[in-house]
Protein backbone atom coordinates (compact mmCIF):
# COMPACT_ATOMS: atom_id res chain seq x y z
CA UNK A 1 0.00 0.00 0.00
CA UNK A 2 1.63 3.31 -0.95
CA UNK A 3 2.28 5.36 1.84
CA UNK A 4 0.43 8.29 0.32
CA UNK A 5 -2.82 6.73 0.42
CA UNK A 6 -4.61 7.26 3.54
CA UNK A 7 -8.21 8.30 4.39
CA UNK A 8 -9.83 10.08 6.97
CA UNK A 9 -11.71 7.45 8.86
CA UNK A 10 -13.90 9.75 10.68
CA UNK A 11 -14.66 11.68 7.70
CA UNK A 12 -15.88 8.49 5.78
CA UNK A 13 -18.29 7.76 8.64
CA UNK A 14 -19.58 11.11 8.24
CA UNK A 15 -20.14 11.22 4.90
CA UNK A 16 -22.06 7.96 4.96
CA UNK A 17 -24.01 9.13 7.98
CA UNK A 18 -24.96 12.01 6.27
CA UNK A 19 -26.07 10.43 3.04
CA UNK A 20 -28.45 7.62 4.34
CA UNK A 21 -31.60 9.05 3.78
CA UNK A 22 -30.28 10.07 0.39
CA UNK A 23 -28.18 6.97 -0.49
CA UNK A 24 -31.33 5.16 -1.90
CA UNK A 25 -31.57 7.88 -4.60
CA UNK A 26 -28.85 7.56 -6.27
CA UNK A 27 -27.61 3.85 -5.74
CA UNK A 28 -28.63 2.10 -8.89
CA UNK A 29 -25.04 1.68 -10.30
CA UNK A 30 -24.41 -0.33 -6.45
CA UNK A 31 -27.85 -2.57 -7.44
CA UNK A 32 -26.25 -3.37 -10.66
CA UNK A 33 -23.12 -4.25 -9.05
CA UNK A 34 -24.95 -6.55 -6.32
CA UNK A 35 -26.03 -8.17 -9.47
CA UNK A 36 -22.81 -9.29 -10.52
CA UNK A 37 -21.37 -9.93 -7.04
CA UNK A 38 -24.74 -12.25 -6.43
CA UNK A 39 -23.34 -14.01 -9.23
CA UNK A 40 -20.39 -15.05 -7.19
CA UNK A 41 -21.95 -16.58 -4.29
CA UNK A 42 -22.95 -19.22 -6.91
CA UNK A 43 -19.25 -21.20 -6.01
CA UNK A 44 -20.09 -21.66 -2.94
CA UNK A 45 -22.61 -25.01 -2.35
CA UNK A 46 -22.89 -25.63 1.41
CA UNK A 47 -25.32 -24.17 3.42
CA UNK A 48 -24.33 -21.18 5.22
CA UNK A 49 -24.68 -20.89 9.02
CA UNK A 50 -23.53 -17.16 9.50
CA UNK A 51 -23.52 -14.40 6.59
CA UNK A 52 -22.12 -10.79 7.14
CA UNK A 53 -22.80 -8.09 5.23
CA UNK A 54 -19.92 -5.51 5.42
CA UNK A 55 -21.10 -1.87 4.53
CA UNK A 56 -23.79 -2.47 4.42
CA UNK A 57 -25.32 0.46 3.83
CA UNK A 58 -29.02 0.98 3.77
CA UNK A 59 -29.93 -3.32 3.84
CA UNK A 60 -30.58 -4.17 -0.05
CA UNK A 61 -27.74 -6.31 -0.23
CA UNK A 62 -28.39 -7.78 3.36
CA UNK A 63 -32.27 -8.44 2.24
CA UNK A 64 -31.48 -10.38 -0.51
CA UNK A 65 -28.98 -11.95 1.36
CA UNK A 66 -31.45 -13.20 3.80
CA UNK A 67 -33.80 -14.38 0.67
CA UNK A 68 -31.40 -16.29 -0.65
CA UNK A 69 -30.08 -18.01 2.61
CA UNK A 70 -33.21 -18.20 4.92
CA UNK A 71 -31.86 -20.55 7.30
CA UNK A 72 -28.86 -18.52 7.99
CA UNK A 73 -28.14 -15.82 10.82
CA UNK A 74 -27.79 -12.51 8.11
CA UNK A 75 -26.04 -9.67 9.73
CA UNK A 76 -25.37 -6.32 7.91
CA UNK A 77 -22.15 -4.32 9.59
CA UNK A 78 -21.40 -0.50 8.59
CA UNK A 79 -19.52 2.05 9.82
CA UNK A 80 -22.28 4.55 9.97
CA UNK A 81 -25.15 4.18 12.79
CA UNK A 82 -27.86 6.37 10.22
CA UNK A 83 -27.30 3.76 7.66
CA UNK A 84 -27.92 0.72 9.75
CA UNK A 85 -31.09 2.68 10.91
CA UNK A 86 -31.95 3.06 7.41
CA UNK A 87 -31.63 -0.76 6.81
CA UNK A 88 -34.18 -1.30 9.52
CA UNK A 89 -36.78 -0.91 6.38
CA UNK A 90 -35.18 -4.01 4.28
CA UNK A 91 -35.67 -6.10 7.37
CA UNK A 92 -38.74 -7.98 7.32
CA UNK A 93 -40.10 -10.09 9.89
CA UNK A 94 -40.59 -13.11 8.26
CA UNK A 95 -37.10 -12.77 7.29
CA UNK A 96 -35.25 -10.27 9.33
CA UNK A 97 -31.48 -9.61 9.31
CA UNK A 98 -29.11 -8.68 12.40
CA UNK A 99 -27.66 -4.68 12.28
CA UNK A 100 -24.27 -4.17 14.04
CA UNK A 101 -21.84 -1.09 14.16
CA UNK A 102 -18.60 -1.52 13.52
CA UNK A 103 -15.07 -1.20 11.66
CA UNK A 104 -14.36 -3.72 8.83
CA UNK A 105 -10.82 -3.52 10.26
CA UNK A 106 -12.00 -4.68 13.53
CA UNK A 107 -15.39 -7.29 13.32
CA UNK A 108 -17.07 -8.04 16.67
CA UNK A 109 -17.00 -11.68 15.23
CA UNK A 110 -15.13 -15.07 17.08
CA UNK A 111 -12.35 -16.70 14.77
CA UNK A 112 -13.84 -19.17 12.16
CA UNK A 113 -17.29 -18.47 12.60
CA UNK A 114 -18.84 -17.06 9.38
CA UNK A 115 -19.76 -19.11 6.41
CA UNK A 116 -19.96 -16.10 4.14
CA UNK A 117 -18.26 -13.00 4.14
CA UNK A 118 -20.23 -10.15 1.15
CA UNK A 119 -19.64 -6.93 0.78
CA UNK A 120 -20.66 -4.34 -1.87
CA UNK A 121 -18.85 -1.80 -3.19
CA UNK A 122 -17.65 -0.97 0.58
CA UNK A 123 -13.76 -2.01 0.59
CA UNK A 124 -12.51 1.13 -1.64
CA UNK A 125 -13.42 3.00 1.86
CA UNK A 126 -10.67 1.36 3.40
CA UNK A 127 -7.05 2.23 2.92
CA UNK A 128 -5.32 -0.60 4.99
CA UNK A 129 -5.95 -3.38 2.80
CA UNK A 130 -3.65 -5.93 5.16
CA UNK A 131 -6.12 -5.20 8.24
CA UNK A 132 -9.38 -5.94 6.03
CA UNK A 133 -8.10 -8.84 4.79
CA UNK A 134 -6.46 -10.34 7.89
CA UNK A 135 -10.14 -9.69 9.63
CA UNK A 136 -11.89 -11.36 6.81
CA UNK A 137 -9.27 -14.10 6.90
CA UNK A 138 -9.47 -14.59 11.09
CA UNK A 139 -13.18 -14.67 10.88
CA UNK A 140 -13.81 -16.94 8.05
CA UNK A 141 -14.39 -20.75 8.54
CA UNK A 142 -11.99 -22.96 6.62
CA UNK A 143 -13.47 -22.65 2.99
CA UNK A 144 -16.07 -20.10 3.70
CA UNK A 145 -16.40 -17.56 0.85
CA UNK A 146 -15.52 -14.13 0.74
CA UNK A 147 -17.19 -12.17 -2.02
CA UNK A 148 -16.68 -8.19 -2.53
CA UNK A 149 -16.70 -5.66 -4.89
CA UNK A 150 -15.18 -2.45 -5.23
CA UNK A 151 -13.74 0.05 -7.62
CA UNK A 152 -10.66 0.55 -9.63
CA UNK A 153 -8.19 3.43 -10.30
CA UNK A 154 -10.12 4.46 -13.51
CA UNK A 155 -13.65 5.60 -11.46
CA UNK A 156 -14.31 8.98 -12.13
CA UNK A 157 -11.48 9.81 -14.20
CA UNK A 158 -13.31 11.97 -15.80
CA UNK A 159 -13.68 13.93 -12.96
CA UNK A 160 -10.11 13.75 -11.74
CA UNK A 161 -8.80 15.01 -15.38
CA UNK A 162 -11.41 17.82 -15.04
CA UNK A 163 -9.78 18.98 -11.36
CA UNK A 164 -6.16 18.63 -12.35
CA UNK A 165 -6.80 21.04 -15.69
CA UNK A 166 -7.97 23.30 -12.63
CA UNK A 167 -5.66 23.01 -10.04
CA UNK A 168 -2.88 20.55 -8.32
CA UNK A 169 -4.91 20.14 -5.54
CA UNK A 170 -6.47 16.11 -4.37
CA UNK A 171 -9.87 16.80 -5.01
CA UNK A 172 -11.30 12.90 -5.82
CA UNK A 173 -10.42 9.86 -4.24
CA UNK A 174 -8.14 7.30 -5.56
CA UNK A 175 -8.64 3.77 -5.78
CA UNK A 176 -6.66 0.56 -5.53
CA UNK A 177 -5.47 -1.54 -8.57
CA UNK A 178 -6.92 -4.62 -9.25
CA UNK A 179 -3.05 -6.15 -8.74
CA UNK A 180 -2.86 -4.37 -5.41
CA UNK A 181 -6.14 -6.35 -3.90
CA UNK A 182 -5.38 -9.37 -5.26
CA UNK A 183 -1.68 -9.33 -3.58
CA UNK A 184 -3.09 -8.47 -0.39
CA UNK A 185 -5.73 -10.97 -0.70
CA UNK A 186 -2.82 -13.68 -1.14
CA UNK A 187 -1.02 -11.82 2.21
CA UNK A 188 -3.83 -12.04 4.67
CA UNK A 189 -3.80 -16.22 3.65
CA UNK A 190 -7.32 -16.15 1.62
CA UNK A 191 -7.12 -19.11 -0.85
CA UNK A 192 -7.15 -18.91 -4.29
CA UNK A 193 -8.64 -15.01 -5.10
CA UNK A 194 -10.39 -14.82 -8.64
CA UNK A 195 -11.20 -10.84 -9.64
CA UNK A 196 -12.73 -9.35 -12.25
CA UNK A 197 -13.02 -5.68 -14.08
CA UNK A 198 -16.07 -4.37 -15.14
CA UNK A 199 -16.56 -1.17 -16.63
CA UNK A 200 -19.67 1.31 -16.27
CA UNK A 201 -20.19 4.69 -17.93
CA UNK A 202 -22.78 6.92 -16.50
CA UNK A 203 -23.88 9.76 -18.23
CA UNK A 204 -25.27 13.05 -16.58
CA UNK A 205 -26.85 16.15 -17.68
CA UNK A 206 -24.33 18.43 -16.10
CA UNK A 207 -20.96 17.98 -13.75
CA UNK A 208 -23.30 19.45 -11.09
CA UNK A 209 -25.48 15.87 -11.31
CA UNK A 210 -22.73 14.29 -11.05
CA UNK A 211 -21.52 15.81 -7.87
CA UNK A 212 -24.82 16.18 -6.38
CA UNK A 213 -25.07 12.00 -6.89
CA UNK A 214 -21.59 11.23 -5.14
CA UNK A 215 -22.79 13.68 -2.16
CA UNK A 216 -25.67 11.73 -2.02
CA UNK A 217 -24.12 8.53 -2.06
CA UNK A 218 -21.86 9.44 0.65
CA UNK A 219 -19.11 9.15 -2.18
CA UNK A 220 -17.03 12.33 -1.22
CA UNK A 221 -13.11 12.97 -1.42
CA UNK A 222 -11.85 11.74 2.07
CA UNK A 223 -7.97 11.02 1.24
CA UNK A 224 -6.08 12.75 4.13
CA UNK A 225 -4.26 14.49 1.02
CA UNK A 226 -7.60 16.49 -0.29
CA UNK A 227 -7.35 20.28 0.78
CA UNK A 228 -8.56 21.13 4.08
CA UNK A 229 -9.64 25.05 2.52
CA UNK A 230 -12.68 25.50 0.52
CA UNK A 231 -11.76 25.70 -3.02
CA UNK A 232 -12.31 28.93 -5.02
CA UNK A 233 -14.57 29.43 -7.64
CA UNK A 234 -12.54 30.12 -10.01
CA UNK A 235 -10.90 26.74 -9.76
CA UNK A 236 -14.46 25.21 -9.35
CA UNK A 237 -15.54 26.91 -12.71
CA UNK A 238 -12.32 25.98 -14.27
CA UNK A 239 -12.90 22.38 -13.20
CA UNK A 240 -16.47 22.84 -15.01
CA UNK A 241 -15.75 24.34 -18.08
CA UNK A 242 -13.27 21.44 -18.51
CA UNK A 243 -15.77 18.52 -17.80
CA UNK A 244 -18.04 20.12 -20.36
CA UNK A 245 -15.65 20.06 -22.92
CA UNK A 246 -15.81 15.85 -22.60
CA UNK A 247 -19.56 15.74 -23.27
CA UNK A 248 -20.76 13.29 -26.02
CA UNK A 249 -23.68 13.26 -27.32
CA UNK A 250 -25.21 16.08 -25.22
CA UNK A 251 -24.10 13.97 -21.74
CA UNK A 252 -21.29 14.38 -19.40
CA UNK A 253 -20.02 10.75 -19.14
CA UNK A 254 -18.66 9.51 -15.14
CA UNK A 255 -16.23 5.99 -15.63
CA UNK A 256 -16.57 3.63 -12.62
CA UNK A 257 -14.04 0.64 -12.72
CA UNK A 258 -15.63 -2.10 -11.03
CA UNK A 259 -13.52 -4.96 -9.45
CA UNK A 260 -15.66 -8.26 -8.27
CA UNK A 261 -13.82 -11.18 -6.52
CA UNK A 262 -14.17 -13.39 -4.51
CA UNK A 263 -11.63 -16.01 -1.77
CA UNK A 264 -12.03 -18.33 0.23
CA UNK A 265 -11.01 -18.95 4.07
CA UNK A 266 -7.67 -20.63 4.74
CA UNK A 267 -7.37 -23.80 6.21
CA UNK A 268 -7.02 -24.77 10.05
CA UNK A 269 -3.31 -24.23 10.81
CA UNK A 270 -2.42 -21.71 8.15
CA UNK A 271 -0.49 -19.33 9.22
CA UNK A 272 -1.68 -15.16 9.10
CA UNK A 273 -0.41 -12.27 9.85
CA UNK A 274 -0.55 -10.65 13.08
CA UNK A 275 -1.05 -6.90 14.01
CA UNK A 276 2.94 -6.68 14.76
CA UNK A 277 3.87 -8.14 11.37
CA UNK A 278 4.35 -11.48 13.09
CA UNK A 279 2.68 -14.71 11.82
CA UNK A 280 -0.05 -16.15 13.88
CA UNK A 281 -1.09 -19.91 13.08
CA UNK A 282 -4.44 -21.24 14.72
CA UNK A 283 -5.17 -24.96 15.17
CA UNK A 284 -8.20 -27.24 16.62
CA UNK A 285 -7.70 -28.56 19.87
CA UNK A 286 -8.13 -32.08 18.21
CA UNK A 287 -5.37 -31.09 15.46
CA UNK A 288 -2.76 -31.36 18.45
CA UNK A 289 -3.82 -33.93 20.10
CA UNK A 290 -1.18 -36.67 20.23
CA UNK A 291 1.42 -34.08 18.49
CA UNK A 292 3.37 -33.27 21.91
CA UNK A 293 6.75 -35.01 21.86
CA UNK A 294 7.91 -37.31 24.01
Amino acid sequence: MSDTFHLDRARVRRNFARAARSYEQHDALQQEVQKLLLERLGFYLETPQRVLDVGAGTGRGSALLKERYGKAEVIAVDLAVPMLQAAKQHSRWLKPFQRVCADATALPFPDHSVDVLHSNLCFQWIDDLGALFGECARVLKPGGLLAFSTFGPDTLKELRAAWASADERSHVSRFLDMHDVGDALISAGLRDPVLDVDRFTLTYSSPAMLLKELKGLGATHADTARERHLTGKSHYRRMLEAYEAMRVDGRIPATWEVVTAHAWGPPPGQSRRGAGGGEIATFSVDSLRGSRRR
